[in-house]
């Protein structure tokens, strides 16, 4: 029984360092963009990773009301980052905070809506939204492995080798190992490849030497939430492209674990992300949404319960109340980090292809499909600045390759599949009734 713990921990551990940097990043970005102090600083991450956790219990909580019952773990968007900066700096701290409550809330209440979205998601729509977020995500992955985007050695042959090996490891290790070795080797690639950077001199312990012993959470720790039309839209307009991106996971981690999603089991998937995103306003953290880089982690390992994801979310829970428990997971060098994200990003990739692989492809419809979704969700992500001189609120919707390829799938899926029918039947009916 003991056993069974320590596996169930171990596999914890694991979904945690797979999306920790992606969660930590994000609170590092807009405080130093928002000029907050070591203090602020501290309290701001700490509280995201706690948020982190929470929203991912909410997720896994199955119930009545909300909770998709699906093994997804949840983290603050890239998307919201921008936005977030830029309400800071015109409105102040107090106006984000107001605006991700309202959007929360906003979630909550039209979650009934999203659900009935589910026809518009048949296997062409979500292989290709699948696909299409391993792709997008690859750029980050390769960026780790170098050193990590804007470092001072990028591209160093100390961290492109160091990145590698540990990609050459995770191989290896699902090559010859079976069982429970080989549905942690991600967690093992991490850590010799952390060991060896620590003799590289790539690992520093100022963080967790720094690091607060213990860290409360206090509701509306910057202050009382003020509310503004124009922040409330766009930070709105952040918690519908969350959606978007979510919706892609729900449908991957459904298929995985052969379950088929309702519109109530989707409803209450947002019911409980919009919830994540209101009581993370009261708490001052962030938008929440589905991480995909633990689809891929699912899929590697084979290891689909919630009880893991349900450790994770409290493991997120208690390093966000302990900040020196972690700051242990920030010593963990960008490129080891990479070549771990190479095979769990390479993985979201392949599940994509074989969810498209039961599609009829002698349909000239459903390879237009595929082709313009992956090829415009790709081109976004490549070339981010094509859009940049239109208006501000449609570059939320036309920067983020997930959601513009997103955007294309389901726009062409229902010109191909979806009208025809509509007329077909309407034909029938005028032919009964005459």
């Amino acid at each position: 029984m003991k056993n069974g713990y320590a596996k169930t921990l171990s596999l914890g551990i694991q979904h945690v360092l797979a999306m920790y940097a992606g969660a930590v990043v994000v609170p590092l970005i807009v405080g130093a963009a928002l000029g907050l102090n070591a203090k602020q600083l501290t309290y701001l991450v700490s509280i995201d990773i706690f948020m982190c956790g929470a929203a991912t219990l909410l997720q896994v909580w199955r119930n009545k009301f909300f909770g998709i019952g699906l093994p997804v773990v949840l983290g603050c968007t890239f998307t919201a980052v921008a936005p977030i900066i830029s309400i800071g700096k015109e409105y102040g701290i107090s106006a984000i905070y107001g605006s991700i409550l309202a959007s929360g809330l906003l979630v909550i209440l039209l979650s009934f809506f999203f659900g009935k979205l589910v026809a518009f998601f048949p296997p062409v729509v979500t292989g290709s939204v699948v696909t299409i977020i391993g792709m997008t995500l690859m750029p980050v992955a390769m960026n780790h492995i170098a050193g990590g985007e804007g470092s001072k050695d990028f591209g160093d042959p100390a961290n492109l080798a160091l990145g590698f090996t540990v990609l050459v490891i995770i191989v290896l290790l699902y090559r010859f190992t079976k069982g429970f070795l080989k549905s942690i080797s991600i967690l093992i690639g991490i850590v010799i490849g952390t060991a060896i950077a620590y003799f590289m001199g790539k690992v520093q312990f100022d963080n967790v030497a720094n690091a607060d012993a213990i860290q409360m959470i206090k509701p509306f720790y910057f202050g009382t939430p003020t509310f503004h039309a124009a922040p409330i839209i766009t930070m709105s307009i952040i918690a519908i492209v969350s959606l978007v991106e979510s919706t892609g996971v729900y449908f991957a981690l459904g298929d995985l674990t052969n379950r088929r999603l309702s519109e109530r089991d989707l409803a209450k998937g947002y019911r409980a992300e919009g919830l994540a995103v209101f009581i993370s306003g009261i708490f001052n953290a962030f938008p929440y949404t589905a991480y995909s880089q633990n689809v891929g982690l699912v899929q590697l390992t084979g290891i689909k319960k919630n009880a893991v994801i349900g450790v994770t979310g409290v493991l997120l829970m208690l390093f966000g109340l302990f900040p020196k428990i972690a700051a242990f997971t920030t010593i963990i060098p960008s490129s080891v980090l990479g070549g771990a994200m190479v095979a769990m990003f390479g993985m979201v990739i392949s599940y994509g292809i074989k969810m498209l692989s039961h599609i009829d492809f002698k349909k000239q419809e459903n390879l237009l499909i595929v082709a313009c979704s992956v090829g415009l969700g790709l081109g976004v992500t490549v070339v981010p600045d094509m859009f940049k001189h239109l208006p501000s609120y449609l570059n939320l919707l036309t920067t983020n390759g997930i959601v513009a390829g997103s955007f294309t799938a389901v726009l062409l899926n229902i010109v191909y599949n979806m009208i025809p029918k509509t007329k077909k039947t309407l034909d029938v009916t005028r032919v009964q009734e005459g």
